[in-house]
């Protein structure tokens, strides 16, 4: 069961339209099929999928029982930065999926948590048990998993204030100009391909602050910064402005030369306000070797023409 709010900006949206472009991994028709189920409530009551919402109500969420007890603990290695009572600082490996999906049952970070972790936050239900924000599958980096609700409540909140604060590296086709800059283009799903996302006109705000860390010849090494949290923002904007990320195959269709699977980016540190003792506290995930890899050879060869 999934508890939360309605968005302000959702006002005189569709039911279906804002689950499906709150839930990414889910289909439109999986969501319209739930709700037509009455396993969607709104403000406590079973409405259709084309209820317009107003904005602020109360939508709770259930998923058959049986799906979710298929998501079982798993002997996975964790690569752990910190760990206490409260809180689990992970540095995700790369081609891992967070949580469980339709298609993806098995092998995430969720059943390895499983498997670790007996004490993990159950705001999210049993199939996103800990799991306060994401990162895609071939993204590697830091990312923070609540141990309790009161934890989970707590960071969920410092993440959607921008108290807590995530920086990117990058590695991305083309000779970025400008040292620094900001991408603003709000964010929904793709109207041909709905798993993708694009820069739309009914989208969700968006914005993605970037610096130049190095550039070459044909790629630019950079570091990014959120100011909102969107699903694939940094690929989407970076892709928006002629700039996709390198190994980035659902968003560009650029030759990839180099060893490295999905794309280049690494959530490389994050800084936070500890939930229970209030302390700040700041974590970094050392770059992978594929993207280190990669870097070597550039800067090997400023020259490279891939």
């Amino acid at each position: 069961m999934s508890n939360f709010q309605a968005d302000s900006d959702a006002q005189k949206m569709r039911l279906d339209i804002y689950l499906d472009k709150k839930f990414a991994d889910k289909s439109r028709s999986h969501i319209q099929k739930i709700i037509s189920d009455g396993k969607v409530k709104v403000d406590d009551k079973i409405v259709k999928p084309s209820y317009k919402l107003s904005g602020g109500e109360k939508i709770s969420l259930e998923e058959d029982d049986a799906v979710e007890t298929e998501y079982l603990p798993e002997d996975l290695p964790l690569n752990i930065l910190y760990e206490d009572s409260d809180i689990i600082v992970i540095n995700k490996a790369r081609g891992m999926t967070v949580h469980p999906a339709e298609t993806v049952k098995s092998g995430t970070l969720v059943n390895a948590l499983l498997f670790y972790c007996k004490d993990l936050s159950g705001i999210n239900g049993v199939k996103r048990p800990g799991i306060v924000h994401r990162l895609d599958k071939d993204t590697s980096g830091v990312m923070v998993v609540a141990k309790n609700d009161f934890a989970h409540v707590n960071l969920a909140a410092q993440i959607k204030n921008k108290t807590a604060v995530r920086t990117y590296l990058a590695i991305v086709h083309g000779v970025l100009t400008d040292d620094v800059g900001i991408i603003s283009g709000a964010i929904g799903r793709d109207k041909v391909d709905r798993k993708k996302m694009a820069v739309t006109s009914d989208g969700k705000r968006a914005v993605t602050e970037f610096k130049v860390l190095e550039r070459f010849k044909n790629y630019t090494y950079v570091e990014c910064k959120l100011q909102t949290g969107r699903t694939h923002q940094i690929r989407v904007h970076m892709a928006e402005i002629g700039h996709p990320l390198l190994g980035d195959e659902k968003y560009s269709a650029r030759k990839n030369p180099f060893d490295i699977k999905g794309q280049a980016l690494h959530s490389h540190t994050l800084s936070l306000t500890h939930p229970a003792t209030g302390k700040r506290m700041n974590f970094t995930a050392p770059m992978p070797d594929d993207m280190e890899n990669i870097l070597k050879i550039l800067r090997g060869d400023k020259n490279v023409d891939a």
